[in-house]
C-alpha cells in the first residue's frame, strides 16, 4: 500500500485463503456510502491479491445488491475455474453478514493475435489544452479526479428540459496523479456522472445497479501510460420504467482503446 488515497481505499488485509477485510474511506464517499467505482476496483483488487491469479483482467461485473454503509467490510475471492489459460472468479462484499455486492471476474494469459479496433478515439483537443472547471465537486469522490470536460460536463442550469443527448467527452486522471492499473482503469470506468442528468437537466434519485468493464490493455501498455491523462466518452442509450443503461469508452493519449464498459442504473420519479 502507498500514501495514495485510492490505494487507502482500495487496501485489503487477508484474512483467510479466500478472505479479505477493508474498509471505506472518507476521500472517496458518495451522496450515499462509498463511490461506485472505488467499490468495484475493490472488488478487482481482491482477485489481484489472490495468489492463485492467473494472468490479467479480461472483464470485470459487479452488481450493487444494497447500499455500502460506511465503516468495515469483508470481501471473498474465490476461482470458480481454473483452465490452461483463462480463470473465472466469483467475488462478495459483505457487511455485518448480509452481501451488499456481487461481481464476477475472467481472468487470462493473453496471446498475440490479429487485432483490430472499430471503436477509434474521437479528435479532441489535448488536456493541457481544455480548463479545469472551477468549482469543487459536491460528493468528496469528485475531488479525487482531475476531470477536464470537452463535451457534456455538469448541467449549466437544472431546468429539466431535454437536453437532445447524454453525451459526455472529457480527460480524467487520478487527483493526485497516480499511474494507472487494472484497479484505477476499473474506478475510472465509473468516472461519468449519470446519464439521465445530462439528458434531462434534472436531478433525480438514482444508484448504479450493475457495472461490467471490458479490459483491453494489458499491465504493460497500463504502466506506459503513467499518470498521464486518459480520454473518456459515455453516453446513455435507453431510459425509461425507473432505469438507463449507458456505455462508455476509455482511450491513452496515442488513441488506444483501453477499456470499454457498460452499466445499468435505477431511477426514481
Amino acid at each position: 500500500m502507498t500514501s495514495h488515497p485510492f490505494d487507502q481505499a482500495i487496501a485489503l488485509n487477508a484474512t483467510g485463503e479466500h478472505t479479505f477485510a477493508g474498509a471505506t474511506s472518507p476521500a472517496y464517499a458518495n451522496m450515499v456510502g462509498p463511490y461506485g467505482g472505488i467499490t468495484a476496483a475493490t472488488a478487482l483488487n481482491a482477485v489481484l491479491q489472490h495468489p492463485a491469479l492467473l494472468g490479467e483482467p479480461v472483464s470485470l461485473t459487479v452488481n450493487f445488491c444494497a447500499a455500502v454503509a460506511d465503516g468495515p467490510f469483508e470481501v471473498q475471492a474465490v476461482a470458480a475455474r481454473t483452465n490452461r489459460s483463462t480463470q473465472h472468479w466469483t467475488v462478495a462484499i459483505t457487511q455485518g453478514g448480509e452481501t451488499v455486492v456481487t461481481a464476477t471476474a475472467l481472468t487470462a494469459v493473453r496471446r498475440d493475435t490479429w487485432a483490430a479496433v472499430e471503436h477509434t478515439m474521437p479528435h479532441v483537443p489535448a488536456p493541457e489544452a481544455v480548463a479545469l472547471p472551477t468549482a469543487q465537486g459536491r460528493v468528496e469522490w469528485l475531488n479525487r479526479y482531475e476531470m477536464r470536460f470537452i463535451e457534456g460536463g455538469f448541467p449549466g442550469v437544472w431546468d429539466e428540459r431535454d437536453q437532445g443527448h447524454s453525451r459526455t467527452l472529457q480527460w480524467v486522471r487520478d487527483q493526485p496523479a497516480r499511474p494507472l492499473d487494472f484497479a484505477s482503469l476499473t474506478a475510472m470506468a465509473d468516472v461519468f456522472s449519470p446519464r439521465i442528468w445530462h439528458r434531462r437537466a434534472k436531478f433525480v434519485p438514482l444508484g448504479t445497479v450493475s457495472i461490467t468493464v471490458y479490459f483491453h490493455a494489458s499491465q504493460a501498455l497500463l504502466s506506459a501510460n503513467g499518470d498521464a491523462h486518459v480520454l473518456g466518452q459515455a453516453q446513455g442509450q435507453a431510459f425509461g420504467q425507473g432505469f438507463f443503461d449507458h456505455s462508455a469508452q476509455i482511450w491513452n493519449q496515442s488513441g488506444v482503446l483501453l477499456a470499454t464498459s457498460h452499466q445499468v442504473v435505477y431511477f426514481k420519479e
